[in-house]
């Protein structure tokens, strides 16, 4: 007969840069005592957060198992995470949509009959002995070394928060702990195929640690890196800050002319330089969609928030369902924000429903109003409101004719909402689905740019940009106008 067994199993995994160098934690808890029964961390190369995730509950799992060989299906594991995409998932409340996630979720269910794992979700901080693994196994793989138990530091975290929720307590002693830290090692060890050292053991085609750097990481957060300057169709004459391709293009302002006069700038983002501030952990990661293009984008006419508030084209509609393919591919995403504007609603519910995600709408994301510029080329409002367009070219502060928005206003609505996205999904990686001056703005204000410098960026429909944002308030812009999912 099988001696029954309870044990927690805590987990977790991270991605710096998602995708980025990733790794997994796991440790096996006895809930009477709160003492860890075994760890398992590993670094993994270059994956997303929810890849990390995913491995680091089968690694607990398997420990688990390996913990208590002959207690069979009377072995009990209640499993204690902070990603709310996992335990959903492997709850049975949240369908597994993404190619990448069901072979591991399949795995980690294959591991021990559904009956005997319940699962919780916790917060980040009752979570931090597999999080301090996780970031040991991350550690180790970016000094090219390998993690090692005997030199782990993580369970120094105290066993109260996570004995606060636990099951109930388990009769009797919790067993022989060395031996069985020993028997989950070489568990986790054969599931692989191959002996390994010391709790590290690599899944086959893993990429090879990484050397040390000190620059900040680069690796793009929603599509593969690639330089900015080598942007497709960016320049000095790139188009102003309305929609480029629904507004006609203007020329950059004369570099012999007055300077742009100096606005009130909305909180920038500080600038301290590569390798000058601590890792702070993971950053918040806005990944900028462009939304598709309207009947009016191919005009090139001013289209705002002030006008007609048009709908996708057919060819918008490709663009967004692409751009919902991409992002489905890369399984990063894991909010969306939009603009409450059509155009950029139904790009959003294109994404939305490949990933099956919730699309949250914010004000300060909407376009410019253009005023009495809204639906009229550049050619049209140079002939009637010629002094009007100047002054705008000239000074952030000049709005357009009729009442429309400045740059400046633009730049403090804006700079609010990625202060609100950023603060309440910290550390997460946020679609926002916007437009040409949002996009532009938030990636001027993370350079510390000039307001001038909106006009020397190019934005094509559907492009898609990243910036991430540190706890020190420290940006990364890691993508700008890429459009290789439009292909």
């Amino acid at each position: 007969m099988s001696v029954a067994r309870q044990v927690v199993v805590e987990a977790d995994g991270g991605s710096r840069g998602n995708p980025g160098p990733a790794g997994y934690g796991a440790v096996v808890i006895d809930p009477a005592t709160g003492e860890p029964l075994a760890e398992a961390a590993e670094y993994i190369g270059v994956a997303t957060n929810n890849v990390a995730e995913y491995r680091g509950l089968i690694a607990g799992l398997t420990a688990a198992k390996a913990l208590f060989p002959d207690a069979g299906d009377a072995l009990r594991v209640h499993v204690r995470m902070d990603s709310k995409l996992v335990v959903e998932q492997m709850s049975g409340r949240w369908k597994i949509k993404h190619p990448d996630m069901k072979p591991l979720a399949a795995r980690a269910a294959a591991i021990l009959p559904p009956s005997s794992v319940t699962y919780e979700w916790i917060p980040r901080a009752q979570n931090k002995h597999a999080d301090r693994l996780a970031n040991e196994a991350m550690d180790a793989g970016r000094d090219g070394r390998t993690w090692e138990a005997s030199a782990s530091t993580a369970a120094l975290d105290t066993p109260s928060a996570r004995t606060a929720s636990a099951p109930p307590p388990v009769q009797g002693p919790p067993g022989d702990q060395a031996a069985g830290a020993a028997r989950a090692r070489a568990a986790l060890a054969a599931a692989r195929g191959a002996a390994a050292p010391e709790g590290l053991f690599p899944m086959p085609g893993a990429q090879e640690p990484e050397p040390p750097v000190e620059a900040a990481p680069v690796t793009g957060a929603a599509a593969p890196a690639a330089e900015p300057s080598a942007a497709p169709g960016a320049g000095p004459s790139a188009a102003p800050a309305p929609e480029p391709s629904e507004a006609p293009v203007a020329p950059a302002p004369d570099s012999s002319a007055a300077p742009v006069a100096s606005a009130p700038e909305p909180a920038a983002t500080p600038q301290t330089g590569w390798g000058s501030a601590p890792d702070l952990g993971a950053p918040a990661t806005l990944v900028l969609l462009r939304h598709g293009e309207t009947a009016l984008t191919p005009q090139k006419r001013f289209s705002g928030s002030g006008g007609t508030d048009p709908e996708l084209s057919a060819t918008g509609r490709d663009q967004a369902e692409r751009a919902a393919a991409h992002f489905a591919a890369l399984g990063t995403v894991q909010e969306i924000v939009s603009s409450p504007l059509r155009r950029c609603r139904e790009t959003a519910a294109a994404v939305a429903a490949r990933l099956g995600l919730d699309v949250h709408v914010d004000e300060g994301l909407r376009e410019t109003d253009f005023g009495a510029w809204e639906g009229l080329t550049f050619g049209e409002v140079r002939e009637r409101h010629g002094d009007d367009l100047t002054a705008w070219l000239a000074s952030p502060d000049a709005a357009p004719t009729g009442g429309g928005e400045s740059f400046a206003e633009v730049a403090g609505r804006v700079a609010a909402a990625r202060d609100r996205i950023v603060a309440r999904y910290a550390g997460r990686t946020v679609l926002l689905v916007t437009h040409v001056t949002p996009i532009k703005t938030l990636v001027r204000l993370a350079l510390g740019a000039p307001p001038e410098a909106l006009f020397r960026m190019e934005l094509s429909a559907a492009s898609i940009s990243a910036v991430a944002y540190y706890g020190d308030g420290n940006a990364s812009v890691r993508l700008l106008n890429d459009t290789s999912h439009l292909r």
